[in-house]
């Protein structure tokens, strides 16, 4: 199983827009979504290949 290291950050501008912005370890670059998008994605990253196909 790989890991998918992420850094989220949630400061009192994401909070009051509702967004989380997210970096991946590694990478400078910064990428700002919605709550319901970055949940989204980082449960379809955290299944299992076998379940995400079915």
């Amino acid at each position: 199983m790989a890991k998918v290291p992420v850094l989220l950050v949630a400061g009192k501008k994401e909070a009051a827009e509702r967004t989380i912005s997210m970096r991946r370890l590694g990478s400078q670059q910064q990428t700002q979504l919605t709550l319901d998008e970055a949940l989204a994605q980082l449960a379809a990253e955290a299944s299992p290949p076998d379940v995400r196909d079915a």
